[in-house]
């Protein structure tokens, strides 16, 4: 089992640049792939990008790909995602989720991640 919880969120300006981080704890948390996905309000839930328990495989979403980057750090049991020249339709509240295993087919299905953070906001002001 393993908890989640984010951190680094705010209000920005577009253009701006955000990290945000996504700290765990349990003792196999590298037997996780983990993902980030934003809920903008009155919208479905939404992937963002995903890495690999070796970071050897990375998926990021069309509309944030060269603009942010999602990287991990095992001995720190942390997620980042980098993000850089945001835009206003990047607001949203962004979580980290984690999942054991599973098709890598389905790394963009929130359904498929069993353990969730409780969000971080990202607002993007024009």
């Amino acid at each position: 089992q393993v908890q989640l919880a984010e951190s680094g969120g705010g209000l920005v300006q577009t253009g701006s640049s955000l990290g945000l981080f996504c700290a765990a704890s349990g003792r196999t948390f590298n037997a996780y792939r983990v993902g980030w996905f934003r809920q903008a309000p009155g919208k479905e839930r939404e992937f963002v990008a995903s890495i690999r328990q070796s970071s050897d495989s990375i998926d990021y979403a069309d509309s944030v790909k060269d603009r942010f980057t999602i990287s991990r750090d095992n001995a720190q049991k942390t997620v980042y995602l980098t993000m850089n020249s945001l835009k206003p339709e990047d607001t949203a509240i962004y979580y980290c989720a984690a999942r054991l295993s599973g098709s890598s087919q389905t790394t963009r299905i929130p359904a498929t991640y069993k353990y969730w953070g409780q969000g971080t906001q990202v607002t993007v002001s024009s």
